[in-house]
């Protein structure tokens, strides 16, 4: 790994409003806050900012690519295109947990935004060159240099 290209590489923080749709079909908007942190390459974080609190979502990075095109996801967090009811471009992302469940939907466009400024620090493909595996064995075996 080179050290050089870690250090050209930024974190990407994207600040956006989501509409979160509950199963009564009521309507909540939130301001969240998509993450991106080169040295881990796989993974996108989705931060909602509430009065009370801010909570932190991790899924992967290629399951929000695939997500705005076609049906993603199992388990925990699912992902899909759809359009909203004035009919614009939206993702959908569905969280579950054993708390409950949380159906967002974020405007196409600022999501595209947001994976484009990843893409541009680490193109898909690229992800493993972005690990530093040395550094990670030796903090797992709890070494420090």
């Amino acid at each position: 790994m080179s050290y050089q290209h870690r250090d050209i590489v930024q974190v990407v923080s994207h600040d956006l409003t989501v509409d979160c749709v509950d199963s009564t079909g009521g309507v909540t908007t939130l301001d969240v806050t998509f993450g991106f942190d080169p040295s881990d390459p796989y993974a996108v974080t989705m931060t909602f900012r509430t009065p009370h609190a801010a909570v932190t979502w991790m899924f992967g990075r290629d399951l929000l690519i695939q997500g705005m095109n076609n049906p993603a996801g199992e388990g925990d967090v699912h992902i899909w295109p759809c359009l909203d009811t004035q009919g614009r471009a939206v993702v959908i992302i569905e969280l579950s947990s054993p708390d409950g469940e949380l159906m967002a939907q974020a405007r196409t466009a600022d999501v595209q935004h947001f994976v484009s400024r990843t893409l541009t620090q680490v193109p898909a493909g690229s992800e493993s060159s972005n690990i530093d595996i040395e550094t990670l064995v030796e903090a797992l075996l709890g070494r420090t240099n």
